[in-house]
């Protein structure tokens, strides 16, 4: 019997996972035809670059929903059968059959799970080049105004106002430390970009220096000067979607030098992080609840389970989305932005089975 329903959850989910993503690439292709038509690339091109690594996308999303339409749609078949019925009347407790569902959504999740951390972030790689390139869809912002970051950890820098058409810096201020004590400050009313790697001319500066009560005061009004900087045009340049680009391991490289330079504290690469973890998890609680709710064999048959399981797990995305918002824009904490739904539904799963039919 265990067989029986592994085979049975991983055929369902299978069967559900390749409907709903010809559905998700149909729809996805109606409203982009334009858009590849203008852009004059070819067939083999849009489904090679594009769609190929469109589907591991959208199913990176759309897995722990798959799980939940999939226990939903073979459960009710067996509940409609009297199979249920038969296991426990013949002494299998409702919690011993809970068994396989979980061993079978222990292999969904855990190919989630690698394939979030992994797999997945090269195929959106490929997919946001492709989209950049060819649909016009730029996912990057430049860095603008009141910019803080640290170039070192002894060096900490502050722009007024950044303009990317000709890498031109106003208000520039440079503070220098040493054993956290102030002891140069380089200002510039105009800073800019002259050659690579990173060669930048200061006009109209100012050099003040302190050592122990003696202070030195240079002001060089009407002049330029040039200096090296680590700093170049690409660091004032944010890729919206750079997060989902990055393995887990360049994830955490990435927000380690971010809050080395002072970047503030990147909640939102922060979020990604726990959300790869997070929603293989999410996979067992649907699980639980699919079962839950499917397993009483009832007048309405799949149709009615199907609706109830429509409706919690659009609740479930409603309830993700709103988090990892409040998450990103207030002061809730990145791993409770990621980890509150799975906790408010962990609760409804064990009300739900402990309320089931046995």
């Amino acid at each position: 019997m265990d067989q029986y329903i592994i085979k049975k959850y991983l055929s369902s989910f299978l069967f559900t996972m390749l409907l709903i993503t010809m559905i998700a690439v149909v729809i996805d292709f109606s409203e982009k035809i334009n858009r590849f038509i203008d852009s004059d690339v070819g067939l083999l091109q849009i489904l090679g670059s594009y769609y190929l690594n469109f589907i591991p996308w959208i199913n990176g999303m759309m897995w722990p929903l798959f799980s939940l339409i999939a226990v939903i749609f073979f459960t009710s078949r067996m509940a409609k059968n009297a199979e249920l019925v038969a296991l426990l009347s013949s002494g299998v407790s409702f919690y011993r059959i809970m068994v396989p569902y979980l061993v079978a959504a222990t292999i969904i999740a855990g190919t989630l799970w690698v394939g979030k951390n992994y797999f997945i972030p090269y195929s959106c790689k490929i997919k946001n080049d492709f989209e950049s390139e060819y649909l016009k869809k730029s996912s990057k912002k430049t860095l603008n105004n009141d910019i803080h970051f640290f170039l070192s950890p002894s060096e900490k820098l502050y722009i007024r106002y950044y303009r990317s058409s000709d890498t031109t810096a106003q208000s520039f201020r440079l503070e220098s430390f040493i054993q956290n004590r102030l002891v140069k400050v380089l200002k510039a009313e105009k800073l800019v970009y002259k050659s690579s790697p990173n060669v930048w001319t200061l006009k109209d500066y100012s050099v003040r220096e302190f050592s122990g009560l003696n202070e030195s005061f240079l002001v060089s009004m009407g002049e330029s000067i040039d200096t090296v900087l680590d700093l170049t045009p690409e660091d004032f340049i944010r890729n919206t979607k750079l997060m989902e680009n990055m393995t887990t391991v360049d994830l955490n490289d990435y927000i380690n030098r971010e809050r080395e330079r002072g970047l503030g504290d990147a909640k939102a690469f922060l979020i990604e992080k726990h959300m790869r973890n997070s929603q293989p998890f999410t996979i067992f609680i649907l699980t639980l609840i699919g079962f839950a709710i499917s397993s009483r064999k009832v007048r309405g048959g799949m149709g009615l389970h199907l609706a109830i399981g429509v409706v919690l797990g659009a609740a479930f995305v409603i309830v993700s989305k709103f988090a990892a918002t409040f998450s990103n824009n207030l002061s809730l904490s990145p791993v409770l932005g990621a980890w509150l739904p799975n906790l408010m539904f962990s609760i409804v799963a064990l009300i739900i089975v402990k309320q089931s039919q046995k």
